[in-house]
């Protein structure tokens, strides 16, 4: 066996191989780190039914969503855990990239921990989504050893918050009677919200069908990441379909994140639900 540098060719490999596979949990790592501090600050309290009487208040597209979800007379949602596989498109005309993601949103103070492993011509790669205590984090690696997006600042925690408000809607719709929400409806399908996270104000406009079912999402407070790592605005649809039942509640499982430029709509982004899973405890 050959020497280099004095190291054995055969422990190189080694230690380049345990290196790799170290490396490699490092976003996992981070991620269940993250987890692990937001279930401690973040316990689960007794829960609470939502009741009729408090969606009063709110638009009457939105009262026969919370119907037709079944999300009156659940509980209320303290925390969710959902997991999607995806198609993920990195420019219009691309081949997808086929990922899994798994996340955890937090609804006491608004946390949103989101990871995302997917792989393209056998090459890893993991990103990772973290919000929390009011601030937002973007990173990218291939094969864990170098990052290839990092990311922070207001920018990308306004487009954060946009994609909480999303996530609530769809999936969290128990959620929707939160006092940090304000509502301006716009007819018997449609309404506006409105969410306030400390500085950060985000509002979408929520379309409903004649079922009485959330079928898409519409922000222009959300950036899109450039090639040249600046962040610019662009509107941002997430059309959602086929709903199914979870333990009672009906939830969309498919949906689409299409940002809407001005040379043409790109859909980045199909998404496929796994499972989704409340109030749970880690």
């Amino acid at each position: 066996m050959k020497q280099i540098s004095g190291i054995n060719t055969k422990n190189l490999i080694l230690i380049l191989a345990m290196t790799i596979l170290t490396a490699c949990s490092s976003s996992k790592k981070v991620f269940l780190t993250k987890k692990s501090e937001e279930f401690a600050t973040q316990p689960l309290k007794a829960e609470t039914v939502l009741s009729k009487e408090e969606t009063a208040h709110l638009p009457a597209c939105v009262q026969k969503y919370l119907d037709y979800t079944g999300a009156i007379g659940k509980s209320k949602p303290q925390n969710v855990c959902i997991e999607f596989d995806a198609e993920m498109y990195r420019k219009p005309g691309d081949k997808p990239m086929k990922s899994h993601s798994v996340q955890y949103n937090f609804y006491g103070n608004y946390s949103r921990l989101f990871l995302m492993k997917a792989s393209k011509m056998g090459i890893p790669f993991r990103a990772l989504h973290l919000y929390m205590n009011g601030q937002a984090s973007f990173q990218v690696k291939v094969a864990e050893l170098f990052k290839v997006v990092d990311v922070a600042g207001e920018e990308l925690t306004t487009a954060e918050t946009v994609t909480l408000l999303n996530d609530m809607c769809i999936f969290a719709p128990g959620c929707l009677v939160d006092k940090r929400l304000t509502w301006n409806e716009i007819d018997s399908l449609s309404t506006k919200v409105t969410l306030t996270n400390g500085k950060y104000v985000v509002s979408a406009i929520l379309y409903f069908n004649e079922s009485s079912e959330l079928i898409n999402f519409m922000s222009d407070d959300r950036s899109a990441l450039q090639d040249d790592g600046t962040v610019k605005k662009f509107r941002w649809t997430t059309p959602v379909s086929n709903y199914r039942e979870f333990d009672g509640r009906m939830i969309p499982t498919e949906g689409k994140t299409i940002w809407h430029y001005p040379e043409g709509d790109f859909t980045y982004g199909v998404f496929n639900l796994k499972t989704i899973r409340y109030n749970v405890s880690n």
